[in-house]
């Protein structure tokens, strides 16, 4: 019998929810994430956008930008703006490869996930390490 049977048997809910699950999982804990962190990327872009327009606002305001984004506080948020934008897009490809059918196992999943967020946080040292380097 399979786990919708069960619960149809038993009156629980049909549609999965939390309750329904037993235990928390990395395909779980994975979506979640990427909800978090497409959250972050709405401060990351306002925060992108104050730069901006500090910049065209004259020397004085980017100066105060460039004192808050140079700061330890102001690199931490654009350090976890920049893992959360190569985050959103290494999980974008992994989805577009489900939607051709591709690597639907479960252990390919789980393969998928480990290996998206290996690529995210390569891509965002390498995007780090030439960005400081310039």
């Amino acid at each position: 019998m399979t786990l919708l049977e069960e619960r149809i048997n038993r009156g629980g809910p049909v549609s999965p929810h939390l309750q329904v699950y037993d235990m928390f999982k990395l395909t779980s804990f994975l979506s979640i994430i990427h909800r978090v962190f497409g959250a972050g990327l709405l401060v990351g872009t306002l925060l992108f956008t104050y730069w901006i327009a500090s910049a065209a606002a004259g020397p004085q305001a980017y100066d105060c930008a460039m004192n808050f984004l140079g700061s330890w506080f102001g690199y931490l948020l654009v350090f976890g703006w920049s893992f959360a934008l190569f985050y959103h897009m290494c999980n974008g490809v992994r989805h577009m490869l489900w939607d051709t059918g591709r690597m639907l196992a479960l252990k390919d999943i789980y393969q998928s996930g480990y290996v998206m967020v290996a690529c995210a946080s390569g891509l965002t040292v390498v995007a780090w390490v030439l960005g400081l380097s310039l």
